[in-house]
Order: C-alpha cells, then structure tokens, then sequence
C-alpha cells in the first residue's frame, strides 16, 4: 500500500506536467495536479475493475501509435537518423560504453547554454558503483506484484517461452524509443527544458510543435493513456489490500460486500490526497519516484519470493521479518544513509535486498522449521510433475 501510493504520486505528476504544459504554458502546475488526481480519483471510482480492465487495452494500443509517430516526426524535425546519431556523438561521455555525459549546469540546476548549444563537461567515468546500482534494477522485478501477477494468470508452463519473447521484444522497443525520444530532443530543442524536471516535457514539446493539432491531441491522449492504466491498477491494487486483506480479512471477516466497497473508496480518496503531497512539488522528478518506489517492492517482496521458491527452510516468522526489514532499509537507506555520499549513494535497492535476505535466513533459522507437509509440498513442487 505505500509502494503504491508512491507509484500513484509519480502518475499524478504526469498529470500535473501534461495539463499545466498544454493549457498554461507550464505554470499552475499544482492546480493542474489536483485536477488531474480528481480525474483519476472519479475514474477508478465509477468504473473500478470492469474499466480499468476493458479500457488497457486500447490504452496500450494508443501509446504505442503514439511512440511510433513521435520517433518518425522527430527524426524527420531533427534531420534525419544520421544527424541524430551524428549530434549524439558530439556530446563527451554519452555514447562511451564506460563513459557518462556530464551536463554543465548553473546554481538554479539548468544547464548552461551558449550561442543556443547546450554545454556539456568532460565525460564522467561510469564506475562500478554505477554498474552495480544499474544491474539492482533487475532484482525489483522478483518483488513487483503487477509483474508477478501476469506469471500467475499464464495458462500453461510451455507458454512462458513465448511470453518471455514478446516481452523481451515489446521492452526493447519501447525503451530505445523513449531514450532515442530524449536523444531528439535534445537536439531539435537544445535551449529548453534544461532540467532534469523539465527535460521530461520533451515529449509533450515535440508534439505539440511537430504534429497538426487533432494528431498532436491523439498523441497527448497517448500520455494521458499511459497515466490512467497505470494510476487506476496502483489505486485499485492499494485500496484492495486495505479493504479486502486487512479490513475483510483480518478485522472484520464477517464484512458485507457493500462495507467493503465503501471502505474501498474511502481508501481510495486517501491514497489520492497523499499521492498529491508527494506529488506537490512542482520540481518533482518522475523518474526519482517510481525509482523509490521500484525499490520498495523489490526489497519487500523479492527476497520472499525467490526464498519460498528456493529453500523450503523459510518460515512465516522469517518471511515476515524479511519484508519488514527490506521495506524499511529502502527509507533508511534512501533518506539517511545515501546522505553519507560515496559507496553510500548506491541505488537502495541494492543494501535493502541483501539486509531482506539475510534476515530471512537468520530468523527461519532461529525458528521452528515449516511442518513436515508444507516441506513434503515443497518437495513435490520441485520434483515436478510425475508419469
């Protein structure tokens, strides 16, 4: 439910950023956040599950087309695919397997531009350091819940070849469009958006300047898809875990439906004005949020999984230990310890998911083992399915 409601707050600042750039011209950004929250918060109330099901789909279908247009019209703006390769090269560090562009920038945090082309320093050394808080990443993916979700809908075993195919196809696409996206426009705009906050208005710019107005609202319409099927599945999934697992069944196991449902949207409207605190400063960095929240999930719930799946030794104490632990060290780590600089400002995922699984491995050992039938459970799981 935190995690969640942190994800929520990087949904909303999309909102905030996309109303407050195509109406105001990039002000009234908090008025433009709370509009939009109140245009989630009503969308996921009336439609619930039904909407956010059956709307996904064509939502996806939209930012899709949405990629593909940008990408087209933005290499056409910016000169072609050879100049965009070329202009990227120009820039120290950026293209360097073990390099990092390092942008100049002044007091306010914008970087420096002279005779309209944007400064940039000597590279910087991508360290090991970096190497490793890049490769944390991947382990957020054991403890993602709407990840995990689609391996438990799959049908049969034999289909997650083909499910990891379409999946490895459809994230290498999309990433090197949204990096490519920012590597255009860089250059067809090099004199705006000088911060890492504003820089990701990019897409909104290229838009909105490049395509006639009905196929610039099409391809908003794709941000604010994208937005929507995320923010409503964040919403849902938080307001469920209080008013179905806690309330329901912890609580009140005798709850009617209706109770349940009102306690759902009574969740529903906190989540939402939290999310709006976090939310609230106009320099909010998307990117910053859904990184902390990608490590909260990944530090709780990843070292679980792949203990109960691995080592039939787990217990409840320790599995319960372990997702307290790994939750906390991610706050710890992210609000104190990070602050110490050096081998400290380490992505906190990392720290957070080794405090996890040592946790559960000291408190399962210093508890009684699981019985001897969830063991023998365990132990025809692995052996898979018998002739």
């Amino acid at each position: 439910m935190i995690f969640f409601t942190v994800y929520a707050a990087s949904c909303l600042v999309t909102c905030g950023k996309l109303f407050s750039t195509l109406f105001f011209g990039g002000n009234h950004y908090q008025l433009m956040l709370i509009i939009g929250a109140l245009f989630v918060l009503l969308y996921t109330i009336l439609g619930g599950f039904l909407a956010e099901s059956a709307s996904d789909f064509m939502q996806s279908i939209v930012m899709i087309v949405a990629l593909v247009v940008i990408v087209i019209v933005g290499t056409i703006s910016a000169g072609g695919l050879g100049t965009v390769i070329e202009n990227s090269q120009k820039i120290p560090g950026f293209l360097d397997f073990f390099g990092l562009a390092s942008p100049v920038v002044n007091e306010a945090g914008e970087q420096v531009v002279v005779a309209g082309a944007p400064i940039f320093g000597a590279p910087a050394e991508y360290t090991i350091l970096s190497i490793c808080s890049c490769m944390a990443w991947g382990l957020g993916y054991f403890g993602m819940p709407q990840v995990l979700l689609r391996f438990m809908a799959i049908r049969e075993e034999k289909e997650l070849k083909m499910s990891r195919r379409i999946a490895m196809v459809w994230v290498v696409i999309s990433l090197s469009v949204a990096v490519f996206i920012g590597i255009m426009g860089r250059q067809v705009f090099p004199t705006e958006h000088l911060t890492k906050s504003a820089s990701e208005n990019i897409f909104i710019t290229l838009s909105t300047s490049s395509l006639p107005a009905i196929l610039a609202g099409f391809v908003m319409a794709g941000i604010l898809a994208a937005t929507i099927s995320s923010s409503d599945s964040y919403l849902l999934i938080a307001a469920s875990s209080v008013s179905k697992n806690i309330f329901q069944g912890v609580v009140h196991k005798k709850a009617t439906d209706k109770q349940v449902m009102w306690l759902t949207r009574i969740t529903l409207v906190i989540i939402t004005l939290v999310a709006i605190i976090i939310a609230w400063k106009e320099d909010s960095v998307i990117f910053n949020i859904v990184s902390f929240a990608w490590s909260g999930f990944g530090a709780t719930f990843g070292p679980l999984m792949l203990f109960s799946l691995f080592w039939k030794r787990t217990t409840r104490a320790g599995a319960i230990a372990g997702m307290v632990s790994g939750g906390v060290m991610v706050f710890v780590w992210k609000l104190l310890i990070s602050k110490l600089g050096g081998v400290f400002t380490i992505y906190e995922l990392l720290p957070a998911f080794i405090i996890s699984s040592i946790v559960i491995v000291i408190v399962s050992l210093l508890t009684p083992a699981p019985s001897q039938e969830i063991q023998d459970d365990f132990d025809s799981v692995m052996a898979g399915p018998q002739e």
